[in-house]
């Protein structure tokens, strides 16, 4: 999918083709994960919509729920939604980062001759 450290740097075109591609791929994991957790809060903690969003919202975004949960399944759905979260923030901004940071090392690793040109 990338190109070795000893080929040429990807052109321009290609690398925004590839940043696209990465930047859906992260919005498509944020977009499922906030999705199980509005349907989650709305039918296990019997939250509205809105109030289903914002739980989901700020649990994904690390900050923590808003509103107090009654029920033991709401409870352990929270905990649960909780842990997935974090790995599924972490894993989204991964895969947002990888294009550009590779991009970024490859750059950094081309050896040039005395002209300025790639070896």
């Amino acid at each position: 999918m990338f190109e070795h450290f000893k080929t040429r740097l990807a052109s321009k075109k290609e690398f925004r083709t590839r940043l696209y591609k990465f930047t859906l791929i992260s919005f498509l994991i944020f977009f499922i994960s906030l999705s199980i957790g509005i349907l989650g809060y709305h039918y296990l903690a019997e939250l509205g919509w809105v109030d289903s969003f914002v739980n989901a919202s700020m649990i994904l975004g690390g900050m923590g729920p808003v509103d107090q949960l009654r029920s033991n399944e709401a409870k352990i759905f929270a905990g649960c939604y909780s842990l997935f979260s974090g790995v599924a923030f972490l894993s989204a901004m991964a895969i947002f980062l990888t294009p550009i940071l590779h991009r970024f090392l490859h750059k950094f690793h081309l050896d040039t001759d005395s002209e300025g040109n790639i070896v």
